[in-house]
């Protein structure tokens, strides 16, 4: 059996939350059965382009609703588990790196999300080996450096976690994908951005000169509402702005169809509400 990961990101600092990272995790033999949802799904809505957060108006909601709901429905039947990642900049912030730096950080941040964030290591009770898959959103960088991250994604497979568990990293089955091609990774779009949308109170925006938000904006805030409550349906207390807890359970680092993670880096430094750089 191979776990078949799909990770992207987005970067964009907000006022309050930063360095976003989503990802899903499909059992291979669950795979078939939710690609055709989806693409059926799509097909049924007539969303033939890329389905995307930014793409949200009033006039698509609905067919928005709709799309999320069917993948909800995969996520409440574990056929899919889904975790996001994020800094909170209000209470820790990294500091301005080079363009250099700023690439090396972003592998770094994707690395440890890759390592963590799915609970792998719960999740191999048979003892057979099982493989992991990932697609990963294509991204700028030099062939070495994209090769350098390759290796040290495969290399986890050495660490005494993963060999207990018998979790394989086959360096091969790392590949950079385009979202357009992948409609689970156009759905992580979605949920990455209506996150990063609610935690940095986008909800709340006005534009310049108005007296009330944009229909657009309204929109957007009604499709939140709707993951919102799909994932409440799951767990009632969840909170978008803090770790989910484990419940005293590390397991449930896998067990949880969704998961949120509020990352607070070694290198990051405290600072006091208010003081985030824009």
């Amino acid at each position: 059996m191979q776990y078949v990961i799909y990770a992207d990101e987005s970067e964009e600092k907000g006022p309050y939350f930063g360095h976003f990272y989503g990802g899903l995790l499909v059992r291979s033999p669950d795979l078939p059965t939710v690609l055709e949802a989806l693409k059926t799904a799509k097909e049924n809505l007539r969303l033939g382009g890329k389905v995307k957060w930014q793409k949200v108006t009033s006039q698509y909601l609905n067919k928005y609703v709709a799309l999320m709901d069917t993948f909800f429905d995969l996520v409440e039947q574990d056929l899919i588990k889904v975790r996001v990642m994020f800094l909170h900049r209000a209470k820790n912030t990294l500091t301005e790196p080079t363009d250099e730096k700023a690439l090396n950080r972003y592998y770094l941040l994707y690395y440890r999300f890759l390592k963590h964030a799915f609970g792998l290591q719960h999740s191999n009770d048979d003892g057979n080996p099982v493989s992991v898959r990932f697609y990963l959103d294509r991204r700028s960088g030099t062939k070495d450096q994209k090769a350098q991250f390759r290796s040290y994604i495969a290399a986890l497979e050495h660490q005494p976690q993963f060999r207990k568990a018998r979790i394989v990293f086959p360096v091969d089955q790392i590949a950079e994908v385009t979202v357009a091609d992948h409609n689970l990774l156009q759905c992580i779009d979605v949920v990455l951005g209506a996150m990063q949308f609610r935690l940095n109170d986008f909800h709340k925006k006005i534009p310049p000169g108005e007296q009330w938000r944009a229909g657009r904006t309204i929109a957007k805030e009604k499709l939140y509402l709707r993951i919102l409550a799909r994932i409440r349906a799951m767990q009632p207390d969840f909170n978008i702005g803090i770790s989910t807890e484990i419940n005293g359970d590390p397991a449930n680092l896998w067990r949880h169809r969704y998961r949120h993670w509020e990352l607070v880096p070694r290198e990051s430094r405290r600072v006091p509400r208010g003081k985030v750089k824009e």
